[in-house]
Order: structure tokens, then C-alpha cells, then sequence
């Protein structure tokens, strides 16, 4: 699970913007919305977290943060040596391009914490850190720092870390992360690690309409497709039967050595949607169902599948082209124990005011962002504002009394 995230001079945001997913001590829906973690400094940790705020103030770019510390974990071995990263930095400055970025995870994993970082420009790893919290003072298990004097890195380890560091070391370019090469070559000390953010982090930076083929896999077996069709039904869509349909396609990929693109010849799984009429069932292709129905059906799977393996689920814009009935149907799906056993999250941007009131979100579950008269973006949360219990939240938050509103002339 993840429990903390921080980053600075990303995009839109220069200084150092902090997201906690810890709850506080408020009891409000606890049994629902928190779970217990095991760790006496942090007792509980929320199952999910909204982020509101007005256009181009910076919510889409928590995520991408996120996403890009994501890829570069997973993707920082197939840079080319001496090839610049795809990093933003903040660019509102004349000297944007001295500045490093920072970016830096909390993971609960078996009822162990892992603080991993790093520090980076577009060339070069400028720092690289894993702290490890199995009891209350931390182990460090590696740390990494580039000396400009002697233009090599300097790196350090703890007792509790073993294997064939030496051998790590020189294999780790100066565009490529530690975490990545020592997992590549074999290192099961850190590959929990690994796969928490590479497989249990699920990134969605351009909104919920991802395609409909994961979802079109995971219904290959009867059992997931008839939770599927029971997600679409209690949605109130008009659909009363989901099949698939093989058919000729097309498969795009990206050759990440030459950066051309390829395409092959490949089949399809097409979803087919049932709707009665008259004792009579019409079938119709995805693409003449509604963008609601589209969205909803593409998020099903992956909504599904990450409740099952206990994954984190992170959405911009998650009420786009869906109802705000929709949407509140998805967040109580992670706040309720009996779906949820596994200690699935779901963080999302969104505008849907609508969750604010009536015991859908806790407030520690509420998060705003905002941009100042530099054009720097600020991340906080609605506990800064010390909000009453049963406070009327949508109004004060349209009232712009929390900020994170649009100033229109």
C-alpha cells in the first residue's frame, strides 16, 4: 500500500509538495475507509483519497509524478548512454535546467516500510536512496551519491543488505536507477520492492478511458465475466449480458531501440453487449454503447482485478463522462471490507463536488491543489482548514474557502 508520496520540481511544481495517504486520528468511518497497518507511528492508512482543484492548477501533474517515478524505475535501464530523460522540471525559472527533480515513495509491504528515492536532472541519477523500517529506527539499506570531485558515485550499505553489491554498482549507468539494475540481475532482496511500484501501482495519467482490452481478458474466465456483468447491471446501463467476439486487429508497438514504430497482424477480443427488448436480446458493439458505458466497462476489469491482488489504483479525472452515481459506486467499492480484504487503494483527481458531503469521503480522505500568482503549483490537504465534523464541505469548497477553485472574471 502506498502510505506517503513527495516530489519537488515537477511540472507545474517547484517546491516540495507532500501526499499522505496515513489516517488521521478521527474515528469517522474507520472500519470502512482505513484499514489497521501494524506500526505503532502510523496505526491506520486510508483506502482511498480525492484531489480537487481548478483546471491547470496541478492535480493531473500529482499523478504524473507518480507515474514518471513509475517509469523510471521499470524503464531507466533502456535509456541510451549519454540520452536525455523524458523528466518535466519546473520551468517557470531562467536556470530550470541546474535544478534537480526529487521524487520519493513510502510503501507499507508486509507491515514493513520502504522509503525509496532518488534525485535526477534529464542526464544523470544525482542520488538514489532505500530506507527500510523494520523496527522503529530505519536501516539504510543503500545509498547512492554522485561526487562531481571525483566524478564517480559513492555509495553505501547496510549490514542488512546483501549480494553482489560490487557487481550492482558497476553495472548501474549514470542515467539508470540502482533499484532497476540490481533487480534485473537477480536481486530478490529488493524485487518486492520492485514489483510494488512496477505491477501494484496502476497509473492512469490521460483519465479512465484506457481501451477496453484488459478488461476484454479478464473476462476469459466465467467467474470474472460474471462480475463483469453484475458491475455493468448494477450500473443501471440497460446491459443484461456481456460476450466476446474474436476479430482481425491490429497491435502498435513502439521498438524503444530504433523508436520506430511496428504493427502486426494479430486478433481481437471484441465486447458484445446485450440489451432486451420485447423478450428479444440485441446485441451491440462497444463502440455503439454510450462513453459512459465505454468508460465503465473499460475500468471494470482493472477496478476488479485490483481489489482482488490488493493494488493501488491511481485515476485523473475519474468522473469524466460518468455519473456522479457511478463514481460514488466505484469509491464505496474500496471502502467496503467485504470486496476490499486485500488492502486495495484508489487515489483520483476529480471535479465531482458531490462526494464532499454526506459520509462519502473521510476529510483526511481530501486533497486540493493550487496554483500562486508565480504559477506554482501547491499541494494541501482539507485537515489544513481544520474542518468541523458534518461541516457543509461542498458549499465551503464552492465558496472557496479551502482554495483550489478557479478565480473567473
Amino acid at each position: 500500500m502506498l502510505l506517503e508520496f513527495r516530489f519537488c520540481n515537477f511540472r507545474s511544481f517547484r517546491d516540495e509538495a507532500v501526499f499522505s495517504m496515513a489516517a488521521s486520528p478521527d474515528t469517522t468511518l474507520e472500519a470502512s475507509h482505513t484499514r489497521a497497518t501494524g506500526l505503532d507511528k502510523v496505526k491506520r492508512i486510508l483506502n482511498g483519497a480525492a484531489i480537487y482543484g481548478a483546471n491547470a492548477s496541478g492535480k493531473s501533474n500529482v499523478i504524473r509524478a507518480l507515474h514518471f517515478m513509475q517509469l523510471m524505475v521499470t524503464t531507466s535501464n533502456q535509456i541510451q548512454p549519454d540520452q536525455e530523460s523524458t523528466l518535466s522540471p519546473f520551468r517557470m525559472r531562467p536556470d530550470f535546467a541546474d535544478h534537480p527533480t526529487k521524487l520519493e515513495a513510502t510503501f507499507l509491504i508486509n507491515r514493513v516500510r520502504y522509503q525509496y528515492g532518488f534525485e535526477i536532472t534529464r542526464r544523470r541519477v544525482l542520488s538514489e536512496w532505500l530506507l527500510v523500517y523494520e523496527k522503529t529506527k530505519p536501516q539504510v539499506w543503500f545509498s547512492r551519491t554522485y561526487n562531481p570531485k571525483k566524478e564517480k558515485y559513492d555509495y553505501t550499505y547496510s549490514d542488512y543488505f546483501v549480494g553482489q553489491k560490487k557487481v550492482w554498482e558497476t553495472a548501474t549507468r549514470k542515467e539508470v536507477l540502482f533499484l532497476t539494475t540490481a533487480v534485473q540481475l537477480n536481486n530478490e532482496q529488493l524485487r518486492p520492492l520492485y514489483q510494488r511500484i512496477a505491477d501494484d501501482l496502476v497509473v492512469f495519467t490521460d483519465g479512465p478511458s484506457i481501451g477496453f482490452g484488459f478488461s476484454a481478458r479478464y473476462m476469459q474466465s466465467a467467474a470474472n465475466r460474471d462480475r463483469v456483468q453484475s458491475l455493468i447491471a448494477a450500473a443501471d446501463t440497460g446491459i443484461s449480458s456481456i460476450s466476446l467476439e474474436t476479430r482481425a486487429g491490429k497491435h502498435f508497438q513502439v521498438n524503444f531501440m530504433s523508436g520506430n514504430p511496428e504493427v502486426q497482424d494479430t486478433e481481437v477480443d471484441v465486447p458484445q453487449f446485450g440489451h432486451v427488448a420485447e423478450g428479444e436480446i440485441y446485441k451491440f458493439d462497444f463502440a455503439e454503447e454510450s462513453a459512459g458505458t465505454q468508460i465503465l466497462f473499460e475500468l471494470a476489469g482493472p477496478i476488479l482485478d485490483i481489489l482482488q491482488k490488493g493494488r493501488t489504483l491511481v485515476v485523473d479525472e475519474l468522473d469524466r463522462s460518468l455519473h456522479p452515481l457511478l463514481v460514488l459506486k466505484i469509491v464505496q467499492m474500496f471502502n467496503d471490507p467485504e470486496l476490499n480484504q486485500n488492502g486495495a487503494q484508489l487515489i483520483f483527481s476529480t471535479h465531482d463536488v458531490s462526494l464532499l458531503d454526506g459520509g462519502k469521503l473521510r476529510r483526511d480522505q481530501v486533497w486540493f491543489t493550487e496554483k500562486d500568482n508565480d504559477q506554482v503549483s501547491h499541494l494541501f490537504p482539507l485537515l489544513d482548514f481544520s474542518p468541523r465534523k458534518g461541516e457543509a464541505l461542498e458549499k465551503g469548497y464552492l465558496s472557496g474557502r479551502y482554495g483550489g477553485i478557479p478565480i473567473l472574471g
